[in-house]
């Protein structure tokens, strides 16, 4: 089980840029350059409807999960990331919980987000809180890599 302290970066807080700087360098990290939300983060987060939590772990940011509503149809999970040091131990599926939870307060009837076929850890957590697999895009992440698009009916629950 995670332990550390699920926290929603908030807006006007006084760490917010400390966080963000974090939260860019694990993305640059773990996710390869065209792939990445880096340069955007700071911009994306001030949009109203987007949130993040993020797990602490005495002051160091583990992971992260991006989230937002882009209209009242459906939620959308952008990002789910943990430290490699810190994965398997109960902190992506905490993120994932969290982030579920804060989508469904957004009364819109599902989410949706994309994930590397290939990445079967990922793949198995989202389809154990429930997600299903909508679509093979083909050519999603670049010419060789391609992504199911996967979505949670609320529902369905």
């Amino acid at each position: 089980m995670a332990n550390g302290d699920l926290v929603e970066l908030q807006r006007n807080s006084a760490n917010w840029a400390q966080i963000v700087e974090e939260i860019v360098k694990l993305e640059r990290k773990i996710f390869p350059k065209h792939e990445s939300l880096a340069r955007f983060f700071d911009e994306e987060l001030r949009k109203k409807n987007s949130g993040l939590l993020y797990m602490d772990v005495d002051g160091e940011v583990v992971g992260y999960v991006m989230y937002s509503w882009p209209s009242s149809l459906c939620a959308s999970i952008t990002k789910l990331a943990v430290k490699e040091q810190w994965r398997k131990q109960g902190h992506g599926e905490a993120l994932l919980k969290a982030a579920i939870q804060k989508c469904r307060t957004r009364n819109v009837p599902c989410i949706s987000l994309h994930v590397d076929p290939l990445r079967t850890p990922a793949l198995n957590l989202y389809k154990k809180h429930g997600f299903q697999v909508d679509n093979l895009i083909e050519g999603y992440y670049s010419s060789d890599r391609n992504a199911y698009r996967m979505y949670l009916d609320f529902d369905a629950d």
